[in-house]
């Protein structure tokens, strides 16, 4: 996040005033938030609407939880196993116990699961390089990636080190995922050098819906009918657990992601996974370390209990931000904004996308969101360029661990028509409190009307 100054930044949210705003179902002690009381009675009514879906996410935690649970206790956990290694970190328990348990949870033959990894861009980038060699060809079946990926590849321009550079080559698949018809369109898109077939289940930074485990099933059985060799990579990013099934499951045969989103569970400091066939696994290792080499180095540094512990509590994490994105989506739509997920949707990732259409009014929700988070609250979030994206972006939310947007952000590229993009929630109420404060902000500056 980018700070404005080391100065706390006067808000209009902000007041010394001590209220309590009482409702049907909820009570907001507001020590330095003013909440507009209009806004908690809509957010109430809000939740009371969306109760058929609360419950789905509730039931599907259930599952979650129990697939995690047996998960830990099949590979036999011990807090032995928390130990780490340093230096080349032979025969590292905490590592290997780690990735046995990922591959349980994605119901894979192997993982690779690594502090090393520092971003999901990282994690899916290892997976391209591992898998791809000159002239083969990646196939994005459900539109252009996420926008540091793009950099990845060299889509808009080469860079030392993308893709193009070596030699391979990128399409996207025509047709709208969402229609039947589509996945044929996707199937016909395979050529003789297609290796890798490339799937996004997160909207990113597009107006899409996400992409459902159902949906990845068809597109993955498509594909293998005019070429069984084709590998179905996912990218799994915001996904985790908001079905009961991963798209390994389904007929990926790789998916990877970041431990600072959803699998983390807002515990583990940094790291990156990646999920699959055993041999795909391997040879992406060999991009992480060195050809003969592999998985067989990495030392855990004591990070494994955290690594495992964010994972058993990234069901209920991820339970938690969509109960509080799911409230919230009700509440947008209700003031008359666009949102996806809109009604009809069922969602595959925790990311609420909301069209707000004006510059001034994206950055003031933006700031006023960022006056509930728990740590820099204090500063004013600004746009400013980042490393791998096309436009200045915002990025609003303290969390505990730097970039973690499981924890709960809002970011945003600032340029028509300015969506922002929600993403993460440890508690749903912290979603809501987040969420009314921005809106909050809005209505001060007369600008809650889109």
């Amino acid at each position: 996040m980018h700070l404005l100054s080391a100065k706390p930044v006067p808000c209009a949210a902000i007041t010394g005033r001590v209220q309590v705003e009482r409702s049907s179902n909820t009570v907001y002690h507001q020590n330095t938030l003013d909440l507009d009381p209009d806004l908690i009675q809509l957010l109430n009514e809000s939740r009371d609407a969306e109760s058929d879906n609360l419950s789905r996410i509730d039931n599907n935690l259930r599952h979650n939880f129990m697939k995690v649970l047996e998960s830990f206790r099949s590979v036999g956990i011990s807090d032995q196993d928390f130990a780490g290694t340093t230096g080349y970190g032979y025969d590292d328990r905490g590592r290997d116990v780690t990735e046995e348990v990922y591959a349980k949870v994605f119901r894979t033959e192997s993982a690779l699961v690594r502090h090393q990894i520092a971003s999901g861009t990282q994690a899916l980038s290892l997976c391209l390089f591992g898998l791809l060699l000159p002239g083969d060809e990646i196939l994005f079946a459900t539109g252009k990636p996420y926008d540091t990926l793009q950099t990845v590849v060299g889509m808009d321009k080469q860079i030392p080190g993308c893709l193009t550079e070596l030699g391979i080559t990128w399409k996207v698949a025509p047709g709208n995922v969402h229609e039947d018809s589509t996945f044929e369109s996707i199937a016909n898109s395979v050529g003789s050098r297609t290796k890798v077939v490339f799937i996004q289940r997160s909207r990113g930074y597009s107006w899409q819906r996400s992409v459902s485990c159902l949906a990845v099933s068809e597109i993955a059985q498509a594909v293998k009918a005019r070429n069984r060799d084709v590998i179905v990579m996912v990218d799994n990013c915001y996904g985790e657990f908001t079905e009961t099934v991963e798209p390994t499951e389904v007929g990926a045969d790789i998916a990877a992601g970041s431990l600072i989103k959803n699998p983390g569970g807002g515990i583990a400091p940094t790291g990156g996974y990646i999920v699959g066939r055993k041999d795909l696994v391997e040879r992406i290792a060999t991009r992480l370390t060195a050809p003969g080499i592999g998985g067989e180095i990495g030392p855990s540094l004591n990070t494994a209990r955290l690594m495992l512990q964010g994972l058993f509590l990234a069901p209920q994490m991820v339970a938690e931000s969509l109960s509080g994105t799911c409230v919230a989506g009700h509440v947008f739509r209700s003031l008359g904004y666009r949102v996806l997920p809109d009604a009809a949707e069922i969602p595959s990732d925790n990311v609420l996308a909301v069209m707000m259409g004006d510059e001034e009014r994206l950055l003031t929700f933006c700031q006023g969101f960022h006056v509930a988070s728990p740590v820099n609250a204090l500063y004013k979030p600004v746009a400013s360029p980042l490393p791998g994206y096309a436009h200045n972006v915002i990025m609003a939310g303290g969390t505990f661990v730097q970039g973690s947007s499981s924890e709960l952000t809002v970011d945003a590229p600032i340029c028509p028509p300015y969506i922002m993009y929600m993403q993460g929630g440890l508690l749903h109420h912290h979603v809501e409190v987040a969420v009314l404060s921005g809106l909050t902000a809005l209505k001060r500056r007369n600008l809650l009307d889109p």
